[in-house]
């Protein structure tokens, strides 16, 4: 491989093919999936924004401002997402222990069960991309993707001691 292709350059003429754009792809594939699996489960309330909302390891104990740090969305954005969870009973925001003036997001057990279908989701994605990569390279991108993450998990700590650029994964 040529340093211009790994700069994502040598392709041909035609625009480069960098990761971040294969993996937003693969990434829109697995939320559909999710999103299609969700919908198929019962939870017609719902609309794919609702269900991005979930990321590794889930909302439950998040602020609201971390979990629109993490969704990449605004504040207002986010809170009007929850408004609807909340209204329709996936979970409540209550006053953070350590901070009366922030809140927190608990999940009540409505919403532990439409985290569990998301989850299963997900994990049902993850078995499709295996079979299509195979045992191999499947556990090649997985160790992959598995030590980046890591690696970008030890980047600059916020004040609260979380990963600046991703406040749930520790």
């Amino acid at each position: 491989m040529s340093s211009g292709s790994l700069a994502g350059e040598d392709n041909g003429g035609a625009a480069p093919r960098y990761v971040g754009a294969l993996l937003r792809v693969v990434w829109q594939w697995v939320r559909d999936q999710m999103y299609a699996g969700v919908v198929a489960a019962g939870y017609d309330d719902l609309n794919a924004a609702h269900i991005g909302l979930w990321r590794y390891p889930g909302l439950d104990g998040l602020r609201p401002s971390q979990l629109a740090d993490l969704a990449g969305i605004t504040k207002q954005s986010v809170n009007d997402l929850l408004g609807h969870l909340e209204r329709h009973g996936y979970l409540v925001r209550v006053p953070d222990p350590a901070d009366g003036r922030a809140r927190v997001i608990r999940l009540t057990s409505d919403g532990r069960r439409l985290e569990q279908t998301i989850y299963a989701e997900a994990g049902a994605a993850q078995l499709r991309i295996a079979e299509i990569l195979g045992p191999r390279r499947f556990a090649q991108l997985h160790s992959s993707l598995d030590l980046l993450a890591e690696r970008f998990t030890e980047a600059t700590e916020d004040d609260h001691g979380s990963p600046a650029w991703h406040p749930a994964v520790r």
